[in-house]
């Protein structure tokens, strides 16, 4: 969750590497998911593509695998280039559940899709290696920078992608349940304010927004949550991203130790957040703070120190700033702007020059855990939601600086702002037309899947992530599909 890199979220959590990095560097206070849902959100930041354009429409559909994303434009260009970690932006990954799900969200039908949200602690006061998997990939991108980097005569450019801080699988709930344990050890859970957290204010589930319901419901989140439990997952959620900056750490101290910190530039981002039970949800796919918000923070030669900047910036924005950072002409179709303007202390001549940054960020979501494309627009104080058709489901109209927990949908009071806001969103992406091409995609995806799986499509369906809540009225869940066929 991006608020968590500036004041108030930073009173929540110790994050010493993050701090670090906006003493010597930069911090965005308004940075975005183009997708608040990893592959597609991935798929846009290694193209500097909006996700209509990628047609990324969710965690199984990302890019090609042969792709030229800024990385291979950098190695052209004589760069050393080293990836570590998760990457998670071409087609064809995450589980059956999670393309199921997808796909069918236009049935009428509502299930659950995920373990209910908990939290659970490990290890003892001094166990700081809790996500094993990342701690080995920042072991080896450390000895890369180590034994290997130093040693170059050209540049190079390092990629380190963490799991953390995702919530865990919930094996209590059956081994296709999705990912709905916070898990942390004490050591960890020592940094959180537990004072400083805020328990979310929740609307009665009648008067949530429609998606809202449908999206809280498969998440899991409609039943009784004690304050306790609410301030827990919370306290987890920020120990699990103390637990991330101490990796960013151990980088930063590599590049030290090696005498490479002050040629390097450094970008810490996030593919999206967390809503740790805000809205009554947690996990990510919505178009609120807590989910879309994502921290952006730059440090290095040329880049401004103590800076905090409001402009609205976005995942796209990350290619056309490698690009620049290693003065290779950017190209002119992609969706994002090149962050340089802002970071750099002057202008640089020699950098190919620019088109004008526009004073708003587009982001799309089009997966599972939501029964309708969404689409949003940041710009100045206002973010605008709107869903499928812009007609059949309400739109939501936020004002962040009066509002900033998105409690007051001002949609039906501002009509003049909506017609507007929309009206520029529509220059950029046509988005009933978009939405209508996503149904058409997920019907034919779901038939094809049905059919390659012969007679034993009632069993395969009947054991996805909502077996539970499936296996309680079968017939009637089928006959939903093929009504909705």
């Amino acid at each position: 969750d991006g608020r968590l890199t500036f004041f108030p979220g930073n009173q929540t959590v110790d994050l010493p590497s993050v701090n670090f990095m906006k003493r010597h560097g930069t911090v965005f206070l308004n940075a975005y998911t183009n997708s608040p849902i990893c592959c597609p959100s991935r798929a846009a930041m290694w193209s500097g593509l909006f996700t209509h354009i990628t047609e990324s429409w969710n965690n199984f559909k990302g890019l090609d695998p042969d792709y030229v994303t800024w990385m291979d434009l950098m190695e052209k260009h004589g760069y050393r280039a080293q990836k570590f970690g998760k990457l998670d932006f071409t087609s064809g990954h995450h589980s059956v559940s999670n393309r199921v799900e997808a796909w069918t969200r236009d049935v009428d039908f509502l299930l659950r899709q995920e373990g209910r949200p908990m939290v659970k602690l490990t290890g003892h006061r001094k166990q700081f290696r809790v996500m094993e998997t990342d701690w080995r990939n920042t072991d080896i991108a450390v000895n890369w920078i180590k034994e290997e980097a130093v040693n170059f005569t050209q540049p190079f450019v390092l990629y380190l992608g963490l799991n953390l801080p995702h919530p865990y699988p919930s094996p209590y709930a059956g081994e296709n349940f999705g990912s709905s344990t916070f898990l942390t050890s004490p050591y960890w859970l020592e940094k959180v304010n537990y004072e400083a957290i805020k328990i979310p204010k929740w609307s009665n589930l009648s008067e949530m927004h429609p998606v809202d319901f449908y999206s809280s419901y498969t998440k899991n989140c409609t039943g009784e949550f004690t304050k306790e439990e609410v301030r827990n997952i919370r306290a987890f959620y920020y120990a699990m991203c103390a637990e991330t900056d101490a990796m960013l750490g151990e980088i930063i101290s590599a590049l030290r130790d090696t005498g490479l910190l002050g040629k390097t530039i450094i970008i810490f981002t996030a593919d999206h957040g967390e809503l740790a039970m805000e809205h009554r949800q947690f996990y990510k796919m919505s178009m609120y703070e807590g989910s879309s918000h994502v921290p952006l923070l730059v440090m290095g030669p040329g880049v401004r120190e103590q800076q905090q900047i409001p402009n609205v910036v976005s995942l796209v924005d990350i290619y056309p700033t490698m690009l620049d950072i290693a003065r290779i002409p950017v190209p002119q179709n992609l969706s994002g702007y090149s962050l340089i303007p802002l970071l750099r202390e002057r202008a640089e001549s020699e950098v190919s020059p620019r088109r004008p940054r526009p004073s708003w960020v587009v982001s799309e979501f089009h997966g599972c855990n939501v029964n309708s494309s969404v689409y949003m627009l940041r710009t100045g104080k206002w973010k605008y939601i709107t869903y499928s058709d812009g007609s059949s489901v309400p739109p939501q109209l936020f004002d962040l600086t009066a509002d900033p927990d998105e409690l007051i949908n001002l949609a039906v009071k501002f009509p003049v702002t909506v017609h507007s806001l929309d009206k520029i969103l529509r220059s950029i992406v046509n988005y009933p037309k978009v939405s209508s091409s996503v149904q058409e995609y997920n019907k034919q995806q779901f038939i094809s899947w049905k059919q390659s799986l012969g007679h034993n499509y009632s069993s395969v369906i009947a054991n996805l992530r909502w077996h539970q809540d499936w296996l309680k009225d079968r017939k009637r869940y089928e006959n939903a599909i093929d009504k909705w066929l």
